[in-house]
């Protein structure tokens, strides 16, 4: 194997606004000493506390959901490996992207959902919000793509995006993008 160019990726981080990234098996732990270290970050940027929390409940959410999907799939291996890299776009703005492999016929009614969110304005995200409050938890729902996600999309500044990309027949690699 030949040596990774650590200053190459130092460089493309740098142009890119990458402030924090990862790729790798997930665990409780790891998930909660990550938001950690982001949340005292961002803190020492002196950012306003709304944004801080804003970025570190879009990292919790979109790193618990894929952790939480590879144990209910029993997902092992590279496929339970998760992507997760919290950059500022030019404009100023937190973004929180992240991805996993996933089962296509779940990445295409995630894909689906997320458009659905996307389409809507803030009001009708609030009323979204309130109606899945009311809503009884199916226990037996191996994944939720409630609550949180409608979260996600008021507290986002922008549409929630995503993508699916095919890796065989029955594998594709889901990223979703938050912007706050």
């Amino acid at each position: 194997m030949d040596q990774v160019d650590v200053l190459f990726l130092r460089e493309a981080f740098t142009r890119q606004g990458i402030m924090l990234s990862f790729n790798g098996p997930f665990s409780a732990t790891l998930i909660e000493e990550i938001g950690k270290a982001l949340r005292k970050y961002m803190e020492g940027l002196a950012e306003s506390a709304s944004a801080v929390t804003d970025v570190f409940t879009a990292y919790i959410e979109l790193s618990q959901n894929i952790r939480h999907y590879a144990v209910a799939r029993g997902v092992s291996g590279h496929d339970a490996e998760a992507t997760i890299i919290v950059s500022r776009d030019p404009e100023g703005h937190y973004v929180v992207n992240a991805g996993n492999v996933i089962l296509r016929e779940d990445g295409e009614a995630l894909v689906a959902r997320i458009g659905a969110l996307a389409a809507m304005d803030k009001a009708e995200l609030k009323a979204a919000f309130k109606a899945q409050m009311r809503q009884p938890r199916d226990p037996a729902a191996k994944t939720g793509a409630g609550l949180g996600l409608i979260d996600l999309a008021r507290r986002a500044s922008r549409p929630l995006a995503c993508t699916l990309k095919p890796i065989d027949e029955g594998r594709a690699f889901f990223s979703l993008r938050v912007v706050i």
